[in-house]
Order: C-alpha cells, then sequence, then structure tokens
C-alpha cells in the first residue's frame, strides 16, 4: 500500500505523521526491554510537547535471536490480533543484555545518549535525539537494517484519498480497491534495505524469488497460480543480510519491497499500532530455525505419506470400477503406488455437506454421516443473526465457525468418522474465500479472521487425524495456510495451468513457501487446469513433482493415470510411437524416489528439528554464494541433491553446478 507520490510528496487526501526523533528512552532489566517516546515533531522547548502526537515503542525479546517492536499512536484504537508466539520463558535468560549508555535514561538524558538490547547476536539500538532511529545489529557488529529519519508514519485517509488496496471479491479487502473501506487509518514503517540486499519469503507467491520491486498483500484468495494473488499469504520474509521479519499481525498486511521507496522495505497494518519481530540467523536456516521455534515447527509427518499419490482428479465421473482400474493399472505396469485419493465427488452433488458417500458409486461403502437437518450455531452468521450463506461452489453453503468449541469438536468427530472407515489422511481444500462482514462466536475482530479462518480450520482437521493415529502419523493435504500453518503439514500449491508456465510459476511458489516456515510442499503433477496435458509437459512435470518432499499426480477435468498420456498397445503395454512413454517415466521416477527413501525419510525429520525444509532454495543452502541468491528455476533436495526441472520442449536446461551435489533434470 503506498502512501507517498513520489519521493517528496504525499498522496491527495493523506495525513502522515512520522516519528521524528526519539525523546524519552528508557532501559529496563528487570523487564528485559526498552522504550522510547518517539513525538511527531522536533522537540525544543517545552511549548512543543502541547498538541503534539507521539508513538511509544516497546521493544522485547521473546526469544533468543529476536527482538520484537511495537509501535503504538493510541493504546485505545480498536487491536489486531496477532500470531500466537512460543516465547522463551523470563528470567534467568543470560542471552539477553540490556544498557543504557550515557545517561540515556529517561529525558533528562543528552542528545546522544543510547539504550541497547542484545539477545544471541543481535542488537537493536536508538540513539536520543533527531532525527527518529531504531537500528538492528548482527553479532559481527554490522549493521543489518535500520528504521531511520521519515519511517514510521501513520497515515489518515480522506475521502479524497487515492490509497488502494489490492482490488479483489466480496471476500477480499475491499469492493473498489480503496484501502477506507478498510481502515481510514494505517500505521507504516520502512526497514532499510542494502545495496546488495535481497527479500524472499511472503508465502507461497507465484512471481520472481526474490521479491525485490514486488507489491505484495498478505491477504489469501483463491486467484490461481499466474496472478499476484496467493493461497498462503505469510507475513515474514528473509534477507541476504542475515535477518529475517516477522509482522504479527492476522489481518491485512501490505508490504511494499523496494517499490514505493526504493531503499527499504514498507509494510503497514491498518489501525494505530504496527507489532513486528526481527530474527537474526545470521544464515537463511539458522533465521528459519529461530523463525519456527517462535511460530510453531512442521509436525512430523508418516513414512507412506512421501510416495506416489494418485487421484481422481477433481470433476472426472469415476466409481468403484474405474478406482480399481486405476489401482490394478499401476500394478500391472509396476508403479509403486503409495495413496489413493477421493477427490470431492465421493460425495454427491448438491450435498457436500453431508460427508456422506454417493451410494450410486459407493454402494458398498457404509454411510457414516447424517446430513445437518438444524442449526446449532456452529455456523458463521451476518451482523443481523441470518446464517452466511452462498451459491458459490455449492448452493447454500455455509461456513463452520472454527471459533466456537463445540463446532470445532463437531467437525472433528465427522473427520473421525471417516478415519474409523480406514481414510488415513483428509485434504483441507479452499479456506480462502472468508467473507469480512459476518459475525465470529468468540467476538474476533472482521477482519483479523480472512487469513486466520484457514489456520482454525486446518489445525481441527490435523487434530482429528492426530487423535486417532498419534503423533507423527497425521497429514493434510492442504491448499491454503498463514502463519502457524507450516505445523499441520503438507501443503500443496494452487490451481496452476498444465502448461511449462504453469510448472515454473508452481516451482517459483515453492521456493518461497520453503524460505517462509514450511517444511514440506507439494504440487499438482501434470498441472490442474486446462484441457488434457501435453505429454511432453506431463512426463517432464513428473521429474520434477517426484523430486520433492510429497508427490501427487492430480488435475480437474482429466485422470493422470500415465497411459493415457502415449497411445499404448493393450495388448503389451508398449509404445505404439518409440521413445519413453509417460508409464515408463511415471515408473523410473517413483522407483528413483523409493530408492531415496532412507535420504528423504531423513531431510522429513529436519523441518520438525531444525526448521530447515526438505526443498531448499539455492540460496537457502548456499547463502555466501552471490550467483544463487536469484537462481529459482533449479533447487536443493536436501544438502546432496541439486534438481534442475526442464521447462521446454527440446530438453534444453541452464542450471548453476555447486562441487558436491549430485543433478537430476
Amino acid at each position: 500500500m503506498k502512501f507517498t507520490n513520489g519521493y517528496w510528496m504525499i498522496r491527495d487526501g493523506v495525513d502522515a505523521l512520522y516519528a521524528r526523533e526519539a525523546y524519552e528512552l528508557a532501559a529496563d532489566a528487570t523487564t528485559e526491554s526498552l522504550n522510547v517516546l518517539a513525538p511527531t515533531s522536533v522537540v525544543r522547548g517545552r511549548y512543543d510537547t502541547l498538541n503534539l502526537p507521539t508513538f511509544n515503542v516497546d521493544i522485547t525479546t521473546p526469544a533468543e535471536g529476536v527482538i520484537r517492536v511495537c509501535a503504538e499512536h493510541w493504546q485505545g484504537a480498536t487491536e489486531y490480533p496477532g500470531f500466537p508466539l512460543n516465547a522463551d520463558e523470563p528470567g534467568n535468560r543470560d542471552y539477553v543484555t540490556v544498557q543504557a549508555n550515557g545517561n540515556g535514561d529517561g529525558e533528562v538524558g543528552v542528545n546522544g545518549a543510547d539504550v541497547t538490547l542484545t539477545t544471541g547476536g543481535l542488537t537493536v539500538k536508538v540513539v536520543k535525539g533527531a532525527p527518529w532511529n531504531l537500528t538492528f545489529i548482527g553479532e559481527d557488529g554490522k549493521v543489518l537494517t535500520e528504521s531511520a529519519g521519515k519511517s514510521l508514519g501513520r497515515f489518515k485517509l480522506g475521502a479524497e484519498s487515492n490509497v488502494t488496496a489490492q482490488p479483489v471479491s466480496e471476500f477480499g479487502v475491499t469492493m473498489d480497491g480503496s484501502a477506507r473501506d478498510e481502515s481510514d487509518v494505517f500505521i507504516a514503517i520502512q526497514l532499510h534495505l542494502s545495496v546488495v540486499e535481497d527479500v524472499y519469503g511472503l508465502g507461497e507467491r507465484f512471481g520472481a524469488y526474490v521479491k525485490n520491486g514486488q507489491s505484495v498483500d498478505i491477504w489469501n484468495e483463491d486467484g490461481g497460480t499466474a496472478s499476484e494473488q496467493g493461497y498462503k499469504d505469510i507475513p515474514f520474509y528473509m534477507t541476504s543480510n542475515g535477518y529475517g521479519v516477522l509482522v504479527n499481525n492476522r489481518g491485512h498486511v501490505s508490504f511494499e519491497i523496494g517499490s514505493e521507496n526504493t531503499e527499504a522495505v514498507q509494510f503497514s497494518v491498518p489501525g494505530e499500532a504496527i507489532d513486528f519481530c526481527v530474527i537474526y540467523g545470521p544464515t537463511p536456516k539458522q533465521i528459519l530455525d529461530r523463525y519456527t521455534k517462535l511460530v510453531g515447527r512442521p509436525a512430523n509427518v508418516p513414512a507412506w505419506s512421501y510416495g506416489l499419490w494418485l487421484t481422481t482428479s477433481f470433476t472426472t465421473k469415476y466409481d468403484e470400477a474405474t478406482i480399481n482400474s486405476f489401482i490394478d493399472g499401476m500394478a500391472e505396469r509396476d508403479i509403486p503406488l503409495a495413496a489413493f485419493h477421493y477427490d470431492c465427488y465421493w460425495m454427491r452433488e448438491f450435498h457436500w455437506c453431508d460427508f456422506e458417500w454417493d451410494k450410486r458409486f459407493f454402494g458398498d461403502i457404509e454411510s457414516t454421516l447424517k446430513r445437518l437437518h438444524e442449526d446449532k450455531g456452529y455456523l458463521v452468521r451476518k451482523p443481523n443473526g441470518e446464517v452466511w450463506q452462498t451459491d458459490f461452489w455449492q448452493a447454500g453453503m455455509g461456513l463452520v465457525d472454527f471459533t466456537n468449541p463445540a463446532a470445532r469438536e463437531w467437525f472433528k468427530d465427522k473427520v473421525k468418522a471417516l478415519l474409523n472407515q480406514g481414510v488415513d489422511a483428509i485434504k483441507t481444500d479452499f479456506g480462502e474465500r472468508i467473507p469480512r462482514d459476518v459475525v465470529w462466536y468468540d467476538g474476533s475482530p472482521k477482519l483479523s479472521m480472512h487469513n486466520w479462518y484457514t489456520q482454525l480450520y486446518n489445525q481441527a482437521v490435523f487434530e482429528a487425524i492426530e487423535e486417532t493415529y498419534g503423533k507423527g502419523n497425521a497429514c493434510l493435504y492442504a491448499r491454503s495456510a498463514t502463519v502457524g500453518g507450516q505445523q499441520q503439514p503438507v501443503h500443496w500449491g494452487g490451481d496452476c495451468e498444465s502448461t511449462f508456465n504453469g510448472m515454473a510459476q508452481s516451482l517459483r511458489a515453492g521456493l518461497s513457501l520453503t524460505s517462509s516456515g514450511f517444511g514440506f510442499w507439494s504440487h499438482d503433477i501434470g498441472g490442474f487446469e486446462g484441457a488434457f496435458p501435453d505429454p511432453a509437459v506431463y512426463k517432464r512435470w513428473v521429474a520434477f513433482g517426484m523430486l520433492g518432499s510429497h508427490s501427487r499426480l492430480h488435475g480437474s477435468t482429466v485422470y493422470r493415470v500415465p497411459w493415457l498420456f502415449d497411445e499404448e498397445d493393450e495388448k503389451n503395454g508398449v509404445a505404439l510411437v518409440p521413445g519413453q512413454t509417460a508409464v515408463d517415466v511415471v515408473r523410473e521416477f517413483t522407483k528413483l524416489k523409493l530408492e531415496l527413501m532412507p535420504y528423504v525419510y531423513q531431510l522429513g525429520l529436519q523441518p520438525h528439528a531444525n526448521g530447515t525444509p526438505v526443498m531448499r532454495s539455492m540460496f537457502v543452502e548456499f547463502p555466501d554464494d552471490p550467483a544463487c541468491r536469484t537462481l529459482d528455476r533449479q533447487y536443493m533436495f536436501g544438502p546432496s541433491m541439486l534438481v534442475a526441472p526442464v521447462f521446454t520442449y527440446s530438453g534444453e536446461v541452464s542450471y548453476r553446478f555447486r562441487c558436491g551435489c549430485a543433478t537430476a533434470a
């Protein structure tokens, strides 16, 4: 969200207040905190303190190597909840040092006095006087980043303001793109970028892996894989300068990454306060270690989940005979199959809320669920008390209110009934299209629930699986997520096109997501959208998809069994056209992954142990190599395998090779 008109001016209709100096400083060793009073004008005498707005800035450390900053204009305004943070127990934390230097406590300190807080090699420093300053320093004394000068601001939007948020549907930020529909007040801060500093993360993003120059709105949407929208928007980024930043706000966070000010990352939130954490590395893996410790480690997943998954695809017609033909067909072709996934149409059309098997096609499966005949207050309501409903996807559809403990347990019981039939995992689809103007059971602020809903949804289903099968034996297949979602693996990419472009978009999204604390990731092998995939695209995608943590053959209107992609001699199962068939390719790479299973299994333990993802960008694995910073068409599958997917019909591919890495293309 941009508030300025070029470097010098403010946009029409916007009133801006900036922190201009650090006027009062306080350092408290007992509470391990700093406090700064920052007026919006330089104070030269007592008269200047009248009619003068201020920012109150509290600086604390929730965990080793993490510094939290909360800057408020007014404390009595509407609060926007943050995420659950795993803070270290206070007291006896020998990694925290708080100092006041040069008589820097309180307003009696002279200009130039300073206060510092140090934790795990990370120091924050504030110097008394003008201009406003907040500096983060690494253990080697190098400045990592800073908020300096005109960088902490409060922006009030008038009726004529032309400040806009991302224009989206009724489920999104606004109807017409105007930020005023969300709030008329925003707080923003800018953190300086050095000349050679690159920014990564912010969840599942389909553009370039390096985020410099991009505008990113943290607001989950079902927008496909070729747009600026994302299914898994995470207000966390890390940089090549050795630190990460978590904006601790469940609602709409707007990032300008070297786009409004080319020298800084700006993030803004609605309301009168902003809350963020700076997380020290200095390596990317150390940043992810501390970040996932703070917001929750990914759970371990069962070993069977690493094998090949096959689905019915989405809108195809299938019954028991179809499913048996797929499973038998894979076995006959010597393709090991680890999981079979029934997609949505195991239920009757118009009855997806029943959780009952479609008896027309699955007559031998006992029906376990009854249709919901009465409202028990488990569905989200409008402000007037009516149940919120829509005809989108399913006629008369409502939303389970997961802020209601009774509704949560009711839904978990529905899931457990399926698990008790022998189901091993649940796909939690959607979770992005959450309406704005509804009332939640626990009174949660409306806009804070748009992104947070998916976490409550995924968490409830994951708990049901874990309570049934035990820790380490539970996994989801989830599409949407927010901060915390990494604790409930696995997540797959969005609805990608069945093209080489769709394949490349998926890889960029996976690199961004695994740079945002998510240890496991998958995608629809062959692509989801579009007509029958080109056999060349399908084969190349299989090679790519099998060299990742989780691998699933899935599409929309067309089955993804490999024998449909090359003409086969029905009797002998061989290609009528010379060359390697799709069956050959699926067999080869499925068996390759099974041969790698000891390696893959050990990789899969790392996200839970230290936050290191199974799939890593070249930057995450080799942060000291400048040539690796921008690479987003290759990746490391653990520390020992370089994967360079082929995105061309010709088979040509270029990649950067590191000694000691095997290659697979």
